[in-house]
């Protein structure tokens, strides 16, 4: 069996902003089984974790990082300890160092708004937003 070892800057800056090396990853699918946000994330947590190991930039356009709740539910499902969440936060911060945003105020349903904790708009923005 041939071994390659594929060599990628995302999947290092990753690593150097969660602690979280995923090579380790061998693509259960339990993480996204398990997600309760998997059906609305246009690559599901294993999906986005195997473009990492291949070092796929496109996963920084991905919608996964912003849907992910941080419930730690695949973190405890995953066989080997991936911590997930902090892969999927990590994702979020490369897009918010380049300046993108997520989160628009100006696309807020304005139900959620007058429904919605102010704390929660609040922290919404500071998760969101450069």
């Amino acid at each position: 069996m041939l071994k390659v070892k594929v060599w990628s800057p995302l999947r290092e800056r990753i690593l150097e902003i969660s602690g979280e090396d995923l090579l380790s990853c061998y693509q259960c699918g339990r993480c996204s089984a398990s997600c309760p946000f998997a059906p609305y994330m246009d690559l599901i947590p294993n999906m986005v974790m195997r473009s990492i190991q291949l070092g796929i930039e496109d996963v920084l356009k991905a919608n996964s990082p912003w849907f992910c709740a941080t419930c730690l539910t695949c973190k405890v499902r995953c066989p080997r300890g991936i911590k997930i969440p902090e892969v999927m936060e990590a994702l979020r911060e490369i897009r918010l160092r380049e300046k993108y945003d997520y989160l628009n105020p100006l696309t807020i349903d304005q139900e959620l708004l007058t429904e919605c904790p102010p704390m929660g708009i609040v922290s919404g923005f500071n998760k969101y937003s450069k």
